[in-house]
């Protein structure tokens, strides 16, 4: 996912932020990294950071760092520069150390150069930069982690190491501690996120089936709410990566403090505006004073 060609967000990108937001002591225990201080989720979407990043924790130590997570569904052969981008931009805003955890939810999203580090050399030399960062394979996951582990990470378990003749059985598990430890609310979005979670590895139809009596829920408000709030951000992102294409074609690239500005803006209509707006103007400056 290059600057100007960023993914849409979708219902698997919503949920599993979803599940950071919602239960960060849950991720960080279950990405093996130690905590002794209080942990809370930040605003990745900053001046210096790109709304590209999934989700960033805050873990507040003697010595506090940050934790930023990263999901893909999907092969992208450039993860590794963007990592090396987001844990940066975020050190030098926030100037605490950064871990960075790559989550690959299936098979489909591994692929060449996935190894847990960068590099980049010049010809014929040693690598200059060496930046390292975790990788976590749900489906090579036992089922059992998920099961006796948290519940803000137990709807990844039909992701891991489980075959399709143990799904029904499995659900009916999850569903058991859905009942028991969530509210009733909760209890519902963590059924909408497991459903649509299970989309990535099965046909919609077979999703259906093994979660009897949920072949609505697409018509729920729940799982409504999930889809719109993929739909907004990916107008968000289009539009800014639309908006710094075409203004870096008529003004040069846009400086720092211009694509922090722009960056800040989360409001897709504001972000078309200045795209029509263009050719009116004589530079970033003037653009972005305007309506």
């Amino acid at each position: 996912m290059g600057w100007y060609a960023a993914a849409v967000p979708g219902p698997f990108d919503t949920t599993t932020r979803y599940l950071v937001q919602t239960y960060p002591d849950d991720w960080i225990a279950f990405l093996g990294l130690t905590s002794l201080g209080p942990i809370e989720v930040i605003d990745a979407n900053l001046s210096v950071v790109s709304a590209e990043a999934d989700k960033v924790v805050r873990v507040g130590d003697a010595t506090p760092w940050l934790a930023h997570v990263e999901f893909q569904s999907s092969y992208d052969p450039t993860i590794g520069q963007r990592l090396v981008r987001y844990n940066t931009m975020l050190h030098l805003q926030h100037r605490v150390a950064v871990a960075s955890v790559l989550v690959l939810l299936r098979p489909s999203a591994d692929g060449a150069g996935i190894d847990g580090a960068y590099r980049a050399a010049l010809p014929g030399a040693d690598p200059y930069l060496t930046f390292g960062y975790e990788v976590r394979r749900i489906w090579q996951e036992p089922a059992g982690a998920f099961l006796d582990g948290a519940l803000g990470t137990l709807p990844l378990m039909p992701l891991g190491a489980v075959g399709r003749a143990e799904l029904p059985s499995v659900l009916r598990a999850m569903e058991r501690r859905f009942e028991h430890e969530a509210t009733v609310a909760e209890a519902a979005r963590l059924r909408v996120v497991t459903y649509t979670l299970l989309g990535l590895r099965y046909r919609r139809d077979d999703v259906d089936q093994l979660m009897p009596g949920l072949e609505n829920m697409r018509e729920s408000s729940t799982y409504q709410a999930i889809l719109d709030e993929g739909r907004v951000e990916g107008r968000v992102e289009e539009a800014r990566a639309l908006l710094i294409h075409l203004g870096t074609r008529r003004f040069g690239p846009p400086d720092a403090r211009t694509r922090g500005t722009l960056e800040l803006v989360c409001d897709p209509d504001r972000l078309d505006g200045w795209c029509k707006r263009l050719l009116d103007v004589s530079g970033w400056d003037e653009l972005l004073v305007s309506p």
